[in-house]
């Protein structure tokens, strides 16, 4: 599973990074970044979690 974070639609509020910091980081800006070319296999229901949760919808997963 992979995961990105739509810099368009991210405001840094950081949902991601309290419930998944193994996958998600904040930026030199403040927004969240991916810092794992792929989710591993343990941390994968916390990133859909992330993805659910995130307010703006800016997290979107892939499978490829």
């Amino acid at each position: 599973m992979k995961v990105t974070v739509d810099d368009q639609r991210c405001r840094g509020h950081g949902v991601c990074i309290t419930l998944c910091p193994e996958v998600f980081q904040l930026n030199d800006d403040g927004y969240s970044e991916v810092q794992v070319p792929e989710v591993p296999a343990g941390l994968e229901s916390a990133a859909r979690q992330a993805i659910t949760d995130c307010p703006e919808q800016a997290i979107s997963e892939s499978s490829v």
